[in-house]
């Protein structure tokens, strides 16, 4: 695996890029070795967090982790990619898409669905034109972290999300 580290408000040094790689190297059992990792380090006062996204073809495996201790932090996302990858196996590779970031090994071994995945309630609803402002408003009249709208400026559907630290997000699809 190639690994990209990079350090936002902390310098990387190579204890922490050693931890890294060692930690997050035991993933190495389930990809190909060109397969790249994107490691995140940041700080943000007592908030130690580590993101690690690895693009595989059609899908992303992504995982953030935060303590007071950016090695506990290490730890953690290394096992939560390794239960993601055991979960979404089938699914990421019988979706007529290429397995080849992953190893056959991997691709081959079964593992137990720990939890299968399953919708429980279905909604319908008409979605009137509105604007992002609007939709954000609507969003917190009725104390959700998300509204899915159509967008009155370009008539497709939307999401306007609650972001940390009272911010606001929105997803669009792309032309």
């Amino acid at each position: 695996m190639k690994f990209i580290i990079l350090g936002k408000n902390i310098d990387v040094t190579p204890a922490l890029k050693s931890a890294v790689e060692d930690k997050i190297g035991k993933l190495e059992k389930y990809f190909t070795p060109e397969t790249e990792v994107h490691v995140t380090l940041s700080v943000e006062k007592e908030r130690q967090k580590i993101e690690v996204t690895i693009p595989v073809k059609g899908n992303i495996i992504r995982s953030e982790q935060v303590s007071n201790d950016m090695y506990v932090s290490i730890d953690l996302v290394e096992e939560v990619i390794e239960r993601q990858l055991k979960k979404y196996k089938t699914k990421i590779v019988s979706q007529k898409q290429s397995a080849g970031y992953f190893k056959q090994e991997f691709v081959e071994k079964d593992y137990a669905d720990e939890e299968e995945i399953k919708i429980i309630r279905s909604k319908k609803f008409d979605i009137k034109p509105m604007y992002p402002e609007d939709a954000c408003i609507q969003m917190e009249l009725l104390g959700h972290s998300f509204f899915v709208f159509c967008n009155a400026e370009t008539d497709q559907v939307n999401v306007v999300y609650k972001r940390k630290g009272n911010t606001y997000g929105l997803i669009e699809p792309e032309d």
